[in-house]
């Protein structure tokens, strides 16, 4: 520890030194992050570095020796990824995953458990541990799987449905879990009216979270919104993460399946992508810590020093699990490619059992060197997760594309980005709403946003000059983007970050005046449509129109004006650098 500083800047140090290392190296050699800060936690903890360097050396001081609060802090990794995962599933898009949830899922867990726990009672161990092995291995881990599909941009694939139904009812599957291990260290007693009690905690925590999403948290971001204080907002989705994770975590249920009710309840709200953006680099850093803290628990002597007997594990683990999930996925219906993905993504063993395993040592159901053992096997088949998930990508690179599933895949029908609702965006969306063509709108005023919500309309919240929130409106798969902004320079914005990420996007825009228009043009839009012209063109036809000429005549002149005028705009005769329609 540095002299004279607290008792947490070391291992803050350590960890942001290990965030800025790993990344870029990662990146370099075309990794997962993950299997860098697994890694690193391995070198950097008790079973590492600690062994041979001297307290109070430079070595010494990079060791970081308590895990447990370590790994208190990384669990809020978790709970922020489920939180985001949650804004990414409308309560319709989890209805449509039911059946893999509740089938697909609970047959994955039930004989996985069951496989496991014989071969566990085989090899020597009593029926209560067997049980608790077979149990606690059923589950993957959650981070991992998560993570890896989101690098990979598969979470939306029906592939990365199928792999998140299993996920989603392995979390659910704890609460069990937990409760057989009480009851299996001798503090079941009541047993019937505990598991009642407990049940009806958890339904009672479920019910307020999903209250809560109804008539408190939309609420409280829009009063945040409307005071336009980043900091505000920020802390508001602060407290709705970490407050619905404690609330279920209270209830004897999950943390992190609080925080992605949570999120589900506002997948659908018109704060969504602000969200998104805003919590983004918490749950980063955040994860980055919890796969830290992972590594930290992985003695690698261990590993060499029985290396063979854990390698033969974590493989039969892999492969036990790897073909249940595979076999599961076939009978559900998901292709062959797909459903060898799944497996060997799901085929290892979750943090979830480094939990179920110190509590079954502290218990006294399992022996020290049974203990360590499985944990070094757990730790060895995490490790393993993105060589296999680069392994099933190839795979999957080879196959034909999934065809629609009946969970909803598919692709999504092209749309139009509006950026401004104001008169003139709230027009073109009328306009396109009678044509059926679909479009989603956004703006920075909550109350213009919360109106039309009001009505019904597909609008967010946001700023319109981030490309993450124009990338979560779909701008990459958008049939056009238009530009309505009231402020020109926000517009110049706006059009400058589109043109950066998708130079092959049409962009539309409406300026104030010729000069407007060339800059607008200038930063890179196709058209941008001076308000001053059309509005002296309108004129002129009503103008013409009563003193009475042709309609046909009239609509020839005024077309014929009006092209003039834009290439005298495009050509920069009239003070712009330029616009029009190319």
């Amino acid at each position: 520890m540095v002299e004279g500083t607290s008792g947490w800047v070391q291992p803050a140090l350590v960890f942001l030194g290990v965030v800025a290392a790993v990344q870029p190296v990662a990146a370099r050699l075309r990794v997962s992050p993950i299997l860098g800060y697994l890694l690193a936690g391995m070198a950097l903890g008790p079973h590492g570095l600690a062994r041979v360097a001297e307290p109070g050396s430079v070595l010494g001081w990079l060791v970081v020796g308590d895990t447990a609060e370590v790994s208190a802090l990384a669990e809020l990794g978790v709970v922020f990824l489920l939180f985001m995962i949650g804004l990414e599933l409308s309560p319709e898009r989890l209805m449509a995953l039911r059946r893999l949830v509740f089938g697909l899922g609970a047959a994955q867990v039930a004989i996985s458990a069951a496989v496991i726990g014989a071969f566990a009672f085989a090899f020597g161990n009593p029926v209560p541990a067997a049980l608790l092995l077979g149990a606690c291995l059923s589950l993957s881990s959650t981070a991992i799987v998560m993570q890896v599909l989101a690098e990979r941009r598969e979470t939306g694939t029906r592939m990365g449905r199928g792999a998140f139904a299993i996920l989603l009812f392995q979390d659910l599957a704890v609460v069990p879990i937990l409760f057989a291990l009480g009851i299996a260290s001798g503090n079941g007693e009541a047993t019937a009216g505990a598991l009642a009690l407990a049940f009806a905690k958890a339904a009672v925590a479920v019910a307020a979270i999903l209250a809560a999403g109804r008539y408190a948290m939309r609420p409280l971001l829009r009063e945040a919104a409307i005071s336009r204080r980043p900091e505000l907002f920020m802390g508001v989705c602060l407290l709705v993460v970490v407050g619905t994770a404690a609330v279920t975590g209270a209830a004897g249920l999950s943390m992190a399946l609080g925080a992605f009710l949570a999120g589900a309840m506002l997948a659908e709200s018109e704060y969504r992508h602000e969200i998104e953006i805003l919590l983004e680099p918490f749950k980063g850093l955040l994860l980055a810590l919890f796969f830290l803290s992972v590594g930290l628990d992985i003695d690698a002597g261990a590993i060499a020093g029985n290396a063979g007997w854990i390698f033969a594990s974590a493989v039969g683990l892999l492969a036990i699990k790897g073909a249940i999930v595979f076999a599961l996925a076939r009978a559900f219906g998901f292709a062959p490619h797909a459903a060898v993905q799944m497996g060997l993504l799901l085929g290892h063993g979750g943090e979830f059992a480094f939990l179920v395993v110190g509590m079954a040592l502290a218990a006294g159901l399992l022996p020290a060197d049974t203990a360590q053992f499985m944990l070094l096997v757990v730790g060895l088949s995490m490790l393993a997760v993105p060589f296999l998930a680069r392994i099933g990508g190839r795979i999957a690179a080879a196959a034909p594309a999934d065809s629609p599933g009946a969970d909803g895949g598919g692709p999504r029908e092209r749309h139009v980005v509006i950026l401004g609702f104001g008169r003139v965006g709230r027009q073109l969306a009328r306009i396109l709403d009678a044509e059926s063509v679909p479009f989603v709108a956004l703006d920075a005023d909550a109350k213009t946003v919360t109106q039309a919500r009001a009505e019904g309309l597909h609008i967010h919240f946001g700023d319109a000059a981030n490309a993450d929130t124009l990338a979560r409106l779909g701008a990459g798969e958008a049939l056009a983007l238009v530009v309505t902004l009231d402020s020109p320079a926000a517009a110049e914005r706006a059009i400058a970050a589109a043109r950066r990420d998708w130079p092959d996007l049409p962009v539309l825009a409406r300026a104030r005046d010729a000069a407007h228009a060339g800059r607008l043009r200038a930063a890179g839009a196709a058209a941008a449509i001076p308000e001053t012209l059309e509005a002296s063109l309108q004129i002129a036809t009503r103008t013409l129109e009563i003193a009475g000429g042709l309609a046909e005549e009239v609509a020839a002149r005024i077309e014929r004006e009006r092209a003039q005028s834009l290439a005298e705009i495009d050509s920069g005769k009239t003070g712009g650098s330029g616009s029009g329609i190319s």
